[in-house]
């Protein structure tokens, strides 16, 4: 096989909540007027997500080279929407979940292709109020996408764990530290990748999912990693919003280092069933218990901590991920498992609110408020 090139191109989606400043909650309904500024600013690039209180920036045309270029992107990006919100008495919040937001008052969005989601799936859509980061990085066409995207699926539960942003629901901590991803996993279409051995199974597969009824159209099936229907690119949606820009570089990184490894490494053979179970028990872990979870190496027989799995990583393709300029994912992911994930710090900061005598709801203000300075930047 041909070497694939180093450094594949890249796309990133970011989605906020956007609170009234005033009472930290979520409004049932953006201002018309912030809406029309927003898509001034904008354009096509923001777009509401499922709900009224969401809105989405999409960087995801998978044309950056550098992650100092997505950098400088985010950056400015979550600037001009956090200037351009304050000015509607509004701030954006880049997280899982809001902390205490009640999913029973939103009202979806406007968007004609929203309206049967809700419709379709009901309940399950009406809870769906999170926000996550979507990674797109490109696969050259000589590539089988579901093949590298097999190669890359063990290594997920650790950017999930890295990026768990999500402890909260409904003004509760959940035990999870991405409870995110548990309402992710009642949909019908958008937990773990279903097992094909390569495109054309997968493309035959979304086909007769169309043709069958089960789905409206391609763009309806969300693994938390797949082909992407409208890019010669593989998706990610495992991961976190994360109120951290470091932190979502992190994931963008390491992301784009694995597939570039994955096109790079020739083939192993890999016990199918043995690689889904595991598969599945590690993102199990890393939805209850972050970085702070115990996980099962490829043979399913040891465990082994989120640091040893980093290592690891860097070891497996931490050469390839400097070469490329990526570097940063394995610094920034240390830094993470030393210091505590998004997670972490908002269950640190609704404890230490509650030994200060804030009132329960004082103190999930009190997250939010550190949620929105640090998605501000």
């Amino acid at each position: 096989m041909p070497n694939a090139p180093l450094a594949p191109s890249f796309g990133v989606e970011e989605t906020f909540f956007l609170v009234d400043r005033r009472t930290r909650d979520l409004p049932t309904q953006l201002p018309d007027a912030f809406l029309r500024d927003a898509h001034r600013a904008f354009g096509e690039s923001l777009s509401q997500e499922m709900f009224q209180s969401l809105v989405r920036l999409d960087m995801a045309q998978p044309s950056l080279l550098e992650i100092a270029e997505a950098r400088a992107t985010l950056l400015e990006k979550r600037a001009r929407l956090a200037a351009l919100a304050a000015e509607h008495q509004l701030a954006p919040l880049c997280a899982g979940t809001h902390p205490f937001a009640d999913w029973h008052g939103q009202v979806p969005c406007d968007d004609p292709n929203v309206q049967p989601i809700f419709e379709d799936h009901r309940m399950i859509a009406h809870r769906s109020l999170a926000c996550g980061l979507r990674v797109l990085v490109c696969v050259p066409p000589e590539r089988d996408r579901v093949q590298v995207m097999n190669r890359v699926l063990g290594w997920l539960p650790l950017l999930l764990a890295l990026s768990s942003s999500s402890p909260f629901w409904n003004g509760r901590p959940t035990g999870l530290m991405s409870y995110r991803r548990a309402t992710a996993a009642e949909w019908p279409h958008k937990g773990l990748p279903e097992p094909m051995p390569d495109e054309p199974a997968f493309t035959a597969y979304l086909q007769w999912l169309v043709a069958c009824g089960s789905i409206r159209r391609e763009t309806d099936l969300r693994w938390f990693i797949h082909p992407c229907p409208q890019h010669p690119a593989l998706e990610l949606q495992i991961a976190d919003a994360c109120p951290s820009v470091e932190d979502a570089l992190c994931v963008i990184a390491l992301f784009r280092a694995l597939v570039a490894w994955a096109m790079t490494e020739p083939e192993e053979p890999e016990d199918p069933l043995l690689q889904r179970l595991v598969l599945k028990e590690n993102h199990w872990r890393a939805m209850r218990f972050g970085i702070h979870g115990m996980f099962l190496d490829a043979s399913g027989e040891a465990s082994l901590s989120a640091g040893a799995w980093l290592a690891r990583a860097h070891a497996c393709f931490g050469e390839l991920a400097e070469a490329e300029g990526d570097g940063l994912a394995f610094s920034r992911g240390r830094h993470v498992l030393r210091y505590g994930s998004s997670a972490d710090r908002q269950l640190q900061r609704y404890r230490e609110a509650l030994q200060a005598g804030l009132p329960r709801q004082q103190a999930l203000v009190a997250v939010v408020d550190d949620l929105i300075a640090e998605t501000c930047g």
